[in-house]
């Protein structure tokens, strides 16, 4: 535990120090997204552009982390457990992709398509049996949408989209 939270301390100093655009926490053990980070990196979250959390034991994420780290275009959550996101994605003005992957996600987070920047969602590998296409169509700027490996109805899919669904 000690040298997780170690490992962490000097991944958020290395980018507070170096004045990156992206944070890297990926693969430290968490289970939530740590209170100290956001006092530890107050002064420079309007840099971060990039958040990795990938491959953590995340059950959750709180509305503050995005009210906090408004800037985001790329949050990458994959390997994580999460079953829901916070109301204050649907906030995010200027994400274009995130990354969802292998989580536990029984539903598809709706939020998401309120998010009018974004273009490219991936929930390959979760539990996703239904989506949002009349929504998700109605999203200006989305690219790609990653559904493989998800047990969706035959007629999830079957709306006519701009987009190109990964099956």
């Amino acid at each position: 535990m000690a040298q997780a939270v170690a490992n962490v301390a000097r991944r958020i100093n290395a980018t507070m120090e170096e004045q990156r655009d992206s944070l890297d926490l990926s693969d430290c053990g968490l289970v939530s997204f740590p209170d100290g980070v956001f006092r530890m990196i107050r002064s420079c979250t309007d840099n971060i552009q990039k958040i990795s959390l990938a491959n953590n034991q995340i059950k959750a994420l709180s509305n503050k982390f995005f009210l906090t780290f408004t800037q985001l275009r790329e949050v990458d959550l994959q390997g994580n457990v999460l079953t829901t996101l916070p109301e204050a994605v649907a906030n995010m003005q200027h994400l274009i992709s995130i990354d969802l992957s292998r989580n536990k996600l029984r539903v598809f987070p709706e939020r998401l398509t309120d998010v009018s920047s974004l273009q490219h969602i991936s929930v390959e590998g979760n539990q996703i049996t239904e989506l949002p296409m009349e929504k998700l169509s109605l999203m200006p700027a989305l690219k790609s949408v990653d559904v493989r490996s998800n047990p969706l109805t035959p007629e999830a899919a079957s709306f006519p989209h701009h987009f190109t669904l990964l099956t």
